[in-house]
């Protein structure tokens, strides 16, 4: 018999058996779902009632207030009806608590509203006649004729403000005469004083009784049936469960305060449910089962067909491998692993490797090294050497090699596949040395010499070492005479010198311009050191370097340092450019060992110290402005204040650093210029920010250095800043001193004609310091002459300090020139000074130096 036959037996039995199982459990969700539809509706109920419950309670703790009090005013109901507010589901529904005083009247009793709460809403029943509401005035009467809690029928609620008839209902309890408690109804009737009655919206309260999202109810509807025909009071459809025809209803009456609600609900169509499930579900199993029959019975015809279909793809794949291998630009061999014999070399392995490896053995090729490390290595794992082959030209080429394990026709095989990597390895190579050599001198460069300086500082015998610091003298020259190619073959032609004056172990490396850098291993002494330096240094200066018809000599300046004396790589390198710059300052071409009691390379460290730390204030921001006034000594019209800005230096602990302490390195090692731009673009950028006088500053006085004189973008940036903050350049004065002046007499005159350009002023600072003051003087374009401090200080007791400060005053008024007289500290200097016809002082007798406002500020605000 076919196997589709079979398969359609057996998914036949299986559907058959699928469609009962399916039918059982369509009943069974049936049976549920009415179980869950009836428990639902019985729990509505129960909801509905437990909130009339509360609303009863709620009501009765009310009446309690008059039983406890023969009066109860406005006042202490509307306390009492926010203190009984705690009831939140009650809570949801209550429109008013109200109560109705009981009045006499020809025509009978009549109950009239004269407390109501909340105010809010509820004004129109102020005042309210209970015999107005038939409904209202049937449920006083019974719960006064009963002393129990009475429910009206559903009527139009006052405060509502609606016309339908149905929208509420009131709960009512009647309040006696205090003291007396009426077991009849005559007796009740005559000691009723007034009635508590609460209003409440039925939607609202049956509403929240209500479940979210029930399982199995599709609507409800609530009906008022007390007088026989049903009443609606409310009714829901609830969302998703309206789509087919209620299956079902239940109803569940409910009695409360003398009225009967029924709350009948219908059921929705359970349509789909588990039968569903259970339909599909056997009906997939059912073909699977099919499926797996069928399978069953074909096997064997598959079988053969698969097995047919894969011999042909296998004998397709090797033939697609051999043509690939064949093909491959990398070397492929096959070799036995019992012996090592070559059985199968590819194109490229014929074409690039010697002849005789065609029937030669695998360690012919590689090497004892590399097999000895493929007989260790694991028989799963992939080898990756780099090996050195032999070439078919008769020399050798590197390759990378990956080696495995495989297996062929049974018979264990070694498969090696490579790749040429000669031109790579070539590559790398020289960029190694590039990166570890200098491209003019071959000799090390900075980063390799650093390098091999820090392995001898890491070994344990460090201190039999020295580091030789190497500077030429005077290199400059032959650049600025000859040019720089000239200079680049000096260069090469002593870096031969010196190798040959050096050991074979020692290292020579080039650090960078004209400075070279030597590692002396096994120099146990300082003696032995120095021997080694003054055989360089002597070389050095006997070499004569000639270029184009012209001969030079050169001289260097060296700095020794054993390697004991330093234990970091920075340490060794600063105690050796100490000792160098030491040797220079000695005048040239020689050579000077460190020492740690030398107080010269205290000193220069110290100022190395202080470069660095400057450099760290400049980025952290703690450079600082302090500014001292100029008080004018003779009369004139009144001004704004003059001030020169000074600066000082935040430490790293807090405390201010004066200028002394910082300025002397900063000027030795070019920092001038930094500290001068962040002067010159803090104080522009805060100008009125200086000085209490603010915009009515009249002059600020800047100080620049000799560094910034050459500094060819700085008059372009005070420029660029004059206009961008708007300033009036004539509140500018920018100060040189004398020295810098006329040490760089065209840079300055250059720089102030350029600065009065703009309009700003310039001074010349410490005038009288130098030798040939009134010589320049005549020829520079200033506007204010500051007499030096010295000559200033010397006035009460020196009459030659006497002398030259009139003379100057007179020569500066003949220039036309502001003379202004520094560090004034007493009373006594300021009565000489002003006979003299000086026009400003400054000092300590008239102005002690204060932070600028705005970095005061900053403090405070620090602090």
């Amino acid at each position: 018999m076919p196997a589709w036959v079979w398969a359609l037996v057996a998914f036949a039995l299986a559907m058959a058996l699928t469609l009962w199982l399916a039918n059982a459990e369509k009943l069974r969700s049936r049976s549920e779902a009415r179980r869950v539809f009836v428990q639902e509706t019985r729990d509505v109920a129960v909801a509905i009632h437990q909130q009339l419950d509360q609303c009863g309670h709620l009501i009765r703790a009310f009446q309690s207030i008059f039983l406890a009090s023969q009066t109860v005013t406005e006042i202490e109901y509307a306390r009492a009806y926010e203190n009984m507010q705690s009831n939140g589901a009650a809570r949801v529904a209550l429109q008013a608590l109200a109560y109705a005083e009981r009045r006499r009247q020809a025509d009978g009793d009549h109950y009239v509203t004269t407390m109501f709460a909340p105010q809010s809403g509820n004004l129109a029943i102020r005042g309210l006649d209970v015999n107005s509401q038939p409904s209202n005035l049937r449920s006083l009467e019974y719960s006064r004729d009963t002393d129990e809690l009475a429910m009206s029928a559903p009527f139009a609620l006052r405060q509502s403000g609606r016309q339908s008839l149905g929208d509420g209902f009131i709960l009512r309890l009647p309040v006696f005469a205090s003291g007396t408690q009426p077991g009849t109804v005559q007796a009740r009737r005559a000691a009723i004083i007034g009635s508590i009655g609460a209003s409440f919206r039925i939607s609202d309260l049956i509403a929240s009784a209500l479940p979210e999202s029930p399982e199995q109810l599709a609507d409800l509807v609530v009906e008022d049936v007390s007088a026989g025909a049903a009443r609606p009071l409310y009714s829901k459809a609830f969302a998703g469960r309206g789509n087919g025809a209620a299956h079902s209803e239940h109803a569940v009456s409910l009695q409360f305060g003398g009225r009967t609600w029924k709350v009948v609900a219908h059921g929705a169509d359970p349509a789909g449910g588990s039968w569903l499930l259970v339909l599909w579900i056997g009906a997939a199993m059912s073909a699977l089962l099919a499926a797996l029959t069928w399978s069953l019975v074909s096997t064997r015809e598959r079988a053969i067909a698969l097995g047919t279909s894969m011999a042909r793809r296998f004998q397709a794949s090797e033939e697609r491998f051999r043509k690939l291998n064949e093909l491959l630009p990398c070397l492929v061999l096959l070799a036995r692993e019992d012996d090592g014999t070559i059985v199968y070399r590819n194109a490229f392995a014929r074409d690039r490797l010697a002849p005789d490896t065609q029937s030669a053995r695998l360690s012919d090729v590689l090497g004892q090294e590399v097999m000895v490390r493929l007989a260790a290595a694991d028989a799963d794992t992939l080898l990756s050497v780099d090996a050195q082959l032999p070439g078919a030209d008769g020399g050798g080429f590197w390759a990378s090699l990956w080696l495995s394990t495989i297996e062929l026709d049974g018979a264990p095989m070694w498969l090696l596949v490579a790749s040429d990597v000669s031109e790579q390895r070539q590559l790398t190579e020289r960029l190694s040395y590039q990166a570890s050599h200098d491209s003019l001198t071959r000799l090390y460069n900075r980063r390799e010499f650093e390098a091999r300086a820090q392995s001898l500082l890491n070994l344990p015998g460090r201190g039999d070492g020295a580091l030789l610091f190497i500077d030429l003298d005077q290199f400059k020259i032959i650049n600025d005479t000859s040019g720089h190619c000239a200079g680049d073959e000096l260069l090469v032609q002593l870096a031969a010198v010196m190798r040959e004056k050096l050991r074979p172990g020692d290292v020579l490396g080039r650090l960078g311009g004209d400075e070279f850098g030597v590692l002396l291993r096994g120099a146990p002494t300082v003696e032995a050191a120095l021997l080694a330096a003054e055989r360089l240094r002597t070389s050095i200066e006997g070499f004569i370097f000639s270029w184009e018809q012209r001969t030079y000599t050169i001289s260097a300046s060296i700095g020794v340092v054993m390697l004991a004396h330093a234990t970091t790589l920075r340490e060794l390198f600063a105690h050796a450019d100490a000792a160098c710059y030491l040797a220079k300052d000695g005048g040239r071409n020689r050579v000077h060992v460190y020492a740690e009691d030398d107080t010269a390379i205290s000193s220069r460290l110290g100022e190395m110290e202080w470069a660095n730390r400057i450099r760290e204030a400049l980025r952290d921001g703690r450079l600082l402005l302090d500014y001292q006034e100029l008080h004018p000594l003779q009369p004139g019209p009144a001004e704004g204040a003059h001030v020169e800005l000074l600066l000082r230096l935040r430490g790293e602990d807090g405390a201010v650093v004066p200028p002394g302490a910082f300025l002397p390195a900063a000027e030795r090692y070019g920092l001038m210029p930094l500290i001068d731009r962040w002067v010159v673009e803090t104080a522009l950028g805060n100008l009125d920010r200086i000085h209490p006088h603010g915009s009515r500053l009249a002059t600020c006085a800047i100080n620049l250095s000799g560094g910034s004189l050459e500094d060819d973008g700085l008059f372009a940036r005070i420029e660029q800043l004059i206009e961008l903050h708007g300033i009036e350049p004539r509140r500018l004065v920018f100060e040189v001193t004398e020295t810098v002046a006329v040490r760089n007499f065209i840079a300055s005159s250059a720089l102030i004609a350029r600065l009065r350009s703009l309009g700003c002023r310039v001074a010349l600072d410490d005038f009288g310091a130098g030798m040939s003051s009134f010589g320049y003087l005549k020829n520079l374009e200033l506007d204010m002459l500051k007499i030096d401090g010295s000559f200033v200080q010397n006035l009460t007791s020196d009459r030659m300090s006497q002398s030259i400060v009139k003379a100057v005053t007179e020569i500066g008024h003949q220039q036309g020139l502001i003379v202004v007289a520094e560090w004034v500290s007493t009373q006594e200097m300021l009565d000489i000074l002003v006979p003299m016809n000086v026009d400003y002082a400054q000092g300590f007798a008239l102005h002690k130096p204060e932070r600028a406002l705005f970095q005061r500020n900053a403090d405070q605000h620090d602090g």
